[in-house]
């Protein structure tokens, strides 16, 4: 498991007087555990792209569920990262998956399953419910047997409409970030 030391932006979308209130230091981030999250329970972050998360938070705008859509932005040090553009993670990631299924084999539970959103207008499986599953399985795991546990969760992912036709380019491509170890937020600010 490679540890990266590497310092990053990420921006955060939310509601504007969440946004002003953790900025001032009168809140913090709640991270979020919904069981179709991208990377597993965590505080997230769009890395290096304020209009991304920007965008995303006037979508939540237009279904209602933000009021006046803000972003802030995070300086964050991703310590030990289970970053998914490593090899080595994606192994770990696919090794975990064949014990995340063999559990439910034992107990009978049905595996969750990644869907498109009935809301949203990406349609590129953003429900990703196996995915958070075993993200979190490994996260368990990892305490179960006393290792140390990840700091952070850093992920590509290809989603959108392509940029042009024939393209393997997609439009909403990002870098996420979902942040467990709430120490690895060094600072907090508002974007320029």
């Amino acid at each position: 498991m490679a540890r990266s030391s590497s310092i990053v932006i990420g921006y955060h979308g939310c509601e504007r007087e969440v946004g002003d209130r953790i900025v001032r230091g009168d809140a913090w981030f709640v991270p979020s555990k919904t069981r179709y999250d991208w990377l597993g329970t965590g505080i997230y972050f769009w890395e290096s792209d304020e209009q991304r998360a920007r965008e995303w938070a006037e979508e939540k705008k237009s279904r209602g569920q933000i009021r006046e859509p803000c972003v802030i932005g995070a300086v964050i040090d991703l310590g030990k990262c289970l970053d998914l553009t490593l090899r080595e993670n994606l192994d770990l990631l696919a090794a975990t998956h064949g014990l995340y299924v063999a559990d439910h084999v034992l107990t009978g539970l049905p595996l969750p399953t990644n869907r498109d959103s009935p809301k949203g207008t990406s349609q590129n499986k953003v429900m990703r419910a196996l995915d958070c599953a075993v993200i979190n399985f490994l996260h368990s795991f990892m305490e179960v047997v006393n290792d140390r546990p990840f700091d952070t969760v850093r992920g590509v992912f290809v989603e959108g409409a392509r940029v042009c036709p024939g393209a393997e380019i997609y439009r909403l491509t990002h870098v996420q970030l979902a942040v467990l170890n709430e120490r690895c937020i060094l600072g907090v600010f508002h974007p320029r």
